[in-house]
């Protein structure tokens, strides 16, 4: 699927907490290509935390923001790690999947709760009592829904699930 020669984005999708951000960097390093955090761009360019932006606008207008971010991207030969919620907003993921092949890291549900702590101190969009159990299953088809292609993630090093990643791309034999 990515030719070694690409100019073709890897947008990274999944839950927070996947680890879109750590296995991003070390892909785009394989790849020679540059890494981008939406999350971080985000913050930079509106002067606040994640959270910040979330707790004066709430959640719909924090992926109002998201996307309007998102939709002012024109990358070539990235990795791209958008927030988990990118996925609420179909033109940005149809941005995205425009220039790049969304790979969508999974894993599963007890391991990501131990691995994202407060949610509210991580800046997740996630509405007032809802749980991380809850937000799991309601984003879950919507990341397989984008997904050119899924990697599943438990019990692996972020080395291995690059290499999974690149398995997954590699051109067919031939």
């Amino acid at each position: 699927m990515l030719p070694a020669d690409s100019t073709r984005n890897i947008i990274l999708i999944g839950m927070p907490g996947v680890g879109k951000s750590t296995v991003g960097v070390l892909l785009a390093k394989r790849l020679g290509f540059a890494f981008l955090d939406t999350d971080i761009l985000i913050q930079v360019r509106e002067g606040r935390s994640l959270q910040a932006i979330i707790q004066a606008h709430g959640a719909e207008e924090f992926c109002r923001i998201e996307e309007r971010h998102i939709l002012a991207l024109a990358l070539q030969a990235h990795v791209v790690a958008p927030g988990g919620s990118v996925v609420y907003r179909p033109k940005a993921m149809e941005h995205l999947r425009a220039g790049g092949i969304a790979v969508h890291l999974e894993l599963g549900l007890e391991r990501l709760k131990r691995r994202l702590g407060d949610v509210d101190a991580r800046g997740v969009v996630i509405a007032p009592g809802q749980t991380v159990d809850t937000l799991y299953a309601e984003r879950r088809p919507l990341y397989r829904r984008y997904a050119d292609v899924m990697v599943a993630t438990d019990g692996l090093t972020p080395d291995q699930v690059v290499g999974r990643i690149l398995t997954a791309l590699a051109p067919p034999p031939g």
